[in-house]
C-alpha cells in the first residue's frame, strides 16, 4: 500500500525559480494536499512546445512530456515556468493540468499583470493559489462555483485575486476522497 507520506510531489522549475517562491509552493502543498514536495527540474526548457505563430507555448505538449520524465516515486508533478501558455481555444492560461493526471504547470508570464514592480508578495501569493488549483485538477477536482474557492475557475487576474487559497467544503471532501484511493493502491 503507497502512502501520500512516503512519495512526494515534484516540483519541477523549468528556468531558475526563487528559493522562496519553491519553498511557498511546497509549504502549500503539505497544508492543501498533506503531501511533501521536492524540488528537482525535469526540463532543460520547454521550446518544443512553442507555437511560432503565437508566439507562446503550448501547455498540452509540455504535460505529455512532463508525465513521461516523472520519477517513479513522484505522486504528481508540478512545472512552473515564465513562458506564456496557451491551449488552442483560450488566448493563454495560467496553467494547465492532466484532470486525474500526473502532470500540470503554472506559468508566472501573467500573474505580475496590474503589479507595482517589487510587489513579489502578491505576486508569489498568485503563483502559490494557480499551482495549487493546477495540482487539485491532477486529484480530479474540477472547476467549483463557489467564487473564493481556490479550485474557481479564473478568467482574469481579478478573479485569481478575489478566490482564496482554500478549498470549499465540497472541494476538500472530494480531495479527501482522492486521497484516500491514493494510499489504497
Amino acid at each position: 500500500m503507497i502512502t501520500p507520506s512516503d512519495h512526494s510531489v515534484i516540483i519541477s522549475p523549468v528556468e531558475a525559480l526563487d528559493p522562496e517562491l519553491s519553498k511557498m509552493i511546497g509549504n502549500e502543498i503539505l497544508r492543501s494536499f498533506g503531501l511533501r514536495t521536492e524540488t528537482k527540474p525535469l526540463l532543460n526548457d520547454v521550446a518544443f512546445a512553442l507555437d511560432p505563430n503565437r508566439n507562446q507555448h503550448h501547455s498540452t505538449v509540455i504535460l505529455k512530456k512532463l508525465a513521461d520524465l516523472a520519477p517513479a516515486g513522484a505522486i504528481r508533478v508540478l512545472a512552473v515556468t515564465r513562458v506564456d501558455l496557451f491551449i488552442p481555444i483560450l488566448t493563454h492560461v495560467y496553467g494547465e493540468a492532466q484532470l486525474g493526471g500526473k502532470a500540470c504547470i503554472v506559468s508566472t508570464n501573467r500573474l505580475d499583470e496590474g503589479l507595482s514592480v517589487g510587489n513579489r508578495e502578491t505576486f508569489f501569493q498568485r503563483i502559490v493559489k494557480e499551482a495549487v488549483h493546477e495540482l487539485g485538477h491532477t486529484f480530479n477536482l474540477r472547476h467549483c462555483q463557489d467564487h473564493s474557492c481556490i479550485m474557481h475557475y479564473c478568467r482574469s487576474i481579478r478573479d485569481v485575486d478575489r478566490k482564496t487559497d482554500q478549498l470549499c467544503r465540497y472541494c476538500r471532501i472530494l480531495l479527501a476522497d482522492e486521497l484516500k484511493l491514493l494510499s489504497s493502491t
